[in-house]
């Protein structure tokens, strides 16, 4: 995972194809509990619930995923409630994973290591 946290996450345009599946399963291994799902659309993306105590502490950990996520141009998609936060992490620009996902998926992990 340190190697992926030491990257900066690359503006994508399009233009580019998305990781294949076993691409995927390699980058996958190197981030900590985030599953690879697919959408309705078909579209591959990572996907991971984080739990917390209260509403306060998942509101202070959303708002933490979103200045990462701001600083590295690359915005997941986020649901979250009393207890928990949902990330969800794909690159819409080109229909599904990049490296940048598993870039952010790490750096949102190390929120919780902190």
């Amino acid at each position: 995972m340190d190697d992926l946290i030491n990257k900066r996450c690359l503006p994508c345009e399009g233009g580019v194809k998305p990781l294949d599946i076993s691409e995927i399963h390699k980058y996958q291994k190197k981030v900590d509990g985030w599953n690879v799902i697919k959408n309705k659309s078909e579209i591959y993306l990572l996907e991971k619930t984080f739990e917390f105590k209260n509403f306060l502490e998942s509101q202070k950990f959303t708002n933490e995923v979103g200045k990462i996520s701001e600083l590295e141009g690359h915005h997941p998609d986020i649901t979250f409630g009393w207890g928990y936060s949902k990330i969800a992490i794909t690159t819409h620009a080109i229909e599904g994973l990049s490296e940048n996902d598993f870039i952010l998926a790490a750096k949102i992990d190390q929120i919780t290591n902190v």
